[in-house]
């Protein structure tokens, strides 16, 4: 028996089907991805950079989200929903009640074993195209190191790794200073965690 082909959804279907869903999804060429629920690493280090971003802006004019505010790739047509995001200046969204951002400054990640290629790959090849976009940056959950991509004046993107909960990360868009020692506050890797093989990734 041929397998049947997945019907194609447009984007205002996949904005509708979220609109009523209880779970989030990624959305890409016309397919819909469901996202499964981060570990308590997961959560708590994207609580920890939250809420430190949001302390050091408090008063300035950038927004700090959290993984529930959509973000639209317009040159791509990809949708997700990054584990924090800031944006300085005003936020432009495609949509109302303003679900969809569409101009971020900057897109943090939570790697996990299931999207680590994905995060490094497809995803970050998606977001390199947003013009606002000037850093991004992957945070470990099973050891103390956060990759940090930041776009050049020539376009091309430079990679700084840091490493150890004495290194700080220093986010010059947004002005805003990272220490891998509260990024980690709390968090407590699994024994296994450095033996533990990554996986391929799709979005989902």
């Amino acid at each position: 028996m041929t397998p049947q082909p997945k019907p194609f959804i447009t984007e205002a279907a996949y904005l509708a089907f979220e609109l009523a869903s209880t779970l989030k999804h990624e959305y890409f060429h016309g397919n819909i991805y469901a996202m499964t629920g981060g570990t308590e690493a997961h959560n708590l280090l994207a609580g920890n950079i939250h809420a430190t971003l949001h302390a050091q802006l408090r008063r300035r004019p950038c927004k700090t989200y959290t993984s529930d505010q959509r973000v639209k790739v317009v040159a791509t047509g990809l949708h997700t929903y990054p584990d924090v995001t800031v944006v300085c200046g005003q936020p432009q969204f495609i949509d109302r009640p303003r679900q969809t951002l569409i101009n971020p400054t900057v897109i943090i990640e939570v790697l996990s074993p299931s999207t680590e290629r994905y995060d490094r790959g497809m995803k970050f090849q998606n977001y390199r195209t947003i013009p606002s976009l000037q850093d991004y940056l992957l945070i470990a959950q099973d050891n103390h190191r956060i990759e940090h991509y930041m776009r050049q004046e020539n376009g091309e993107w430079l990679l700084r790794d840091v490493t150890g909960l004495a290194a700080t990360v220093v986010i010059r868009s947004i002005d805003c200073t990272l220490k891998l020692d509260d990024v980690y506050e709390k968090v407590a890797f699994e024994p296994d965690d450095a033996e533990r093989p990554s996986e391929a990734a799709e979005p989902r």
